[in-house]
């Protein structure tokens, strides 16, 4: 395969960026993505040039570094995929492939496709964890639990924080992955002490990043390599209205 890529190169924060063009050929199909993004940043470097910055770490579909925009699309074509799970057959030869970092201002760039992605730490570490004191570590088949309610919770953990809800947001909300990190605790007993202050917590920091409101129009859903569904946003919403009206536990 032999490609046209027009890629988004920038220095840093603070420098303009543009769009650079690069041939991307002899690209086998069996290649995945990055695979691909490795072959021409190693011929640019061969041939003296700069070669593109971008994120990657696991390379498995489960850590969600692989944060790039390809052709408009966060992570690509590909429904319910990663980009570092995404393969060069998706595409057809002679294609032109425009290759963006996430679009926020929550997530400042750092280097051509690399963003800052810390504000979903920060959010997480407002509320994302259980600080109860439980006493030793409890057997967990003798906490009671239905199985409907685990997997509701399990669905919202597998938000992999990539980021690409914001990325495909008109409004670059991040609705749905903190939507996710509250419902996953708001689903197990042992989240319930916490719930209220939780989702008061996570939403103050949400909206202190510099993240955008939710308009339903479900963008985030349908990008999201995890495939979470908008429910767990209606979720939380109910969550912070009550505790908006009721306050939170003691």
């Amino acid at each position: 395969m032999n490609l046209t890529l027009k890629i988004w190169r920038q220095k840093d924060k603070a420098t303009p960026g543009k769009f650079e063009t690069y041939k991307a050929e002899d690209i086998s199909p069996d290649m995945s993505f990055l695979e691909m993004l490795d072959v021409v940043s190693e011929r640019a470097q061969q041939n003296g040039q700069e070669p593109c910055a971008f994120d990657h770490d696991c390379r498995e579909g489960i850590c969600g570094m692989c944060s790039l925009v390809i052709n408009g699309v966060p992570h690509g074509p590909e429904a319910a995929t990663t980009t570092c799970q995404l393969h060069m057959r998706k595409f057809k030869d002679g294609d032109v492939i425009v290759i963006e970092p996430w679009r926020a201002s929550a997530f400042p760039v750092l280097r051509d496709l690399v963003v800052d992605r810390s504000a979903f730490d920060r959010i997480q570490q407002k509320g994302g964890f259980v600080s109860i004191n439980t006493g030793g570590t409890p057997d967990g088949n003798a906490i009671p639990i239905s199985k409907q309610q685990a997997d509701l919770a399990m669905d919202a953990a597998s938000c992999i924080g990539c980021g690409a809800c914001v990325a495909a947001c008109k409004n670059a909300s991040a609705m749905l992955f903190v939507a996710a990190k509250v419902s996953q605790y708001a689903h197990l007993p042992q989240g319930q002490a916490e719930r209220s202050r939780r989702v008061l917590a996570m939403m103050e920091q949400h909206d202190a990043e510099g993240f955008g409101s939710c308009t339903n129009f479900g963008e985030c859903e349908a990008v999201c390599p995890k495939e979470i569904s908008v429910r767990v946003i209606a979720e939380m919403n109910r969550d912070y209205l009550r505790a908006t009206l009721v306050g939170t536990n003691p």
